[in-house]
């Protein structure tokens, strides 16, 4: 039983990974201090457009 249960048990970790790759997650992807302070500082240089 012991043997049966360890060859069993692998087979379910390697699905439940696969499984994992299979289904991304939601969460965005991390974006550093000094990146972010860099894309703030291309949104102000860049000019705004207002229509009228």
């Amino acid at each position: 039983m012991n043997r049966r249960k360890k060859i069993v048990t692998k087979f379910q970790k390697k699905d439940k990974r696969t499984n994992a790759k299979l289904h991304k997650s939601n969460k965005p992807s991390y974006v550093s201090k000094a990146e972010r302070e860099k894309l703030a500082e291309q949104e102000s240089n860049e000019p705004q457009v207002t229509q009228e």
